[in-house]
């Protein structure tokens, strides 16, 4: 499974630990079970974890399906409580995230995640937010939010219409960088003005 913690485990992991732990437990507490099929089966789960895993990284119709999306929860300092009786959170959840992240006053929040792995992220509105070094002056202020415009080679079309941006444009950016198909972009982001990141497939 890798390096991700404990409580950054997808969904299908998660039951995978738990079917090797049972697996494990009834081999201990039945003394009469054939260890080898017990075996076995711990083999066949763990391939399977493996091919899932591989489905996953290949495909992202396939990890929707096995994993929780990031859902909106907050989004210029309202709550958003469709979203939060979809994915079962109370008020009072969110609350206790934002103040662990030492926001008391919801009217501070511009937009606020929760992610995959049940953790809040949060963007504070711009005025909110301590002054930097490049609001002083010292450097070009920033562009606000990037938002994913291509994982792993997939155009986030839906990310494109809300930017109001066309794949003609986003074709026109990567060719003039060189790049002749999204296919070869691992992750892509766009600015508030429009301004391109492009992170491209590390082939070597």
């Amino acid at each position: 499974m890798g390096r991700r913690l404990v409580g950054e485990l997808p969904v299908f992991d998660f039951l995978i630990i738990l079917a090797l732990g049972s697996l494990v437990g009834a081999d201990i507490a039945e003394p009469d079970i054939n260890h080898w099929y017990v075996a076995f089966a711990i083999v066949v789960v763990g391939i399977l974890q493996r091919i899932v895993a591989g489905l996953t990284l290949q495909s992202q119709r396939f990890k929707k399906l096995i994993t929780f999306a990031p859902v909106i929860v907050i989004k210029d300092g309202v709550f958003l409580e469709k979203n939060l009786r979809k994915i079962n959170y109370s008020l009072e959840n969110i609350l206790e995230f934002l103040r662990g992240e030492g926001i008391f006053n919801i009217s501070d929040v511009d937009i606020a995640i929760i992610e995959a792995n049940g953790r809040l992220s949060v963007y504070k509105k711009p005025q909110k937010n301590p002054a930097t070094l490049q609001e002083l002056g010292v450097a070009p202020l920033g562009a606000g939010i990037a938002h994913p415009v291509i994982i792993e080679g997939k155009i986030i079309r839906q990310t494109l219409n809300d930017l109001h941006l066309t794949e003609e444009w986003l074709a026109a950016q990567l060719n003039a960088r060189g790049i002749p198909t999204a296919q070869a972009i691992f992750f892509s982001s766009v600015d508030g003005n429009n301004q391109i990141h492009i992170s491209p497939y590390n082939r070597s």
